[in-house]
């Protein structure tokens, strides 16, 4: 068996680094644990935690290519996270101005919503809950 313990980071290329920075940390509630704007590549990194724990290197470069997302291409889909309120969660979302979907009840996932981050990148989140949505 290779061992491995856990997933240690998602690197993420932002179309526009301060509006995915502060998408991530003021809206969402990521910590920005360190940050540096590397010369030599005209680009910045940022180390995001959630819940103290780093999760996301956020990055930008200069003139990144578009990733396709419809028809749907491989690659990154969305990132999930789990919330104890998913009405709750989704008016925070709206509040600052992030479009949602309605949320779905599956049989796998129980309830999800997806919703779709304000810079235009293509990729989606999903929500889950452990409290059961009304149907």
């Amino acid at each position: 068996m290779l061992g491995l313990k856990q997933v240690h980071h998602i690197a993420i290329i932002a179309t526009d680094y301060a509006k995915s920075k502060a998408f991530y940390c003021d809206i969402l509630g990521f910590t920005l644990l360190s940050e540096a704007y590397r010369v030599e590549r005209d680009s910045w990194k940022g180390d995001l935690a959630l819940n103290g724990q780093y999760v996301i290197e956020l990055f930008s470069f200069p003139f990144p290519p578009a990733r396709p997302s419809r028809p749907e291409a491989c690659g990154l889909r969305h990132l999930a996270f789990s919330v104890d309120d998913l009405d709750r969660a989704v008016k925070h979302l709206e509040e600052h101005g992030v479009k949602c979907e309605a949320i779905r009840v599956d049989s796998v996932y129980r309830q999800a919503f997806y919703f779709f981050q304000r810079s235009g990148r293509s990729f989606r989140w999903s929500f889950t809950s452990s409290k059961r949505h009304p149907v």
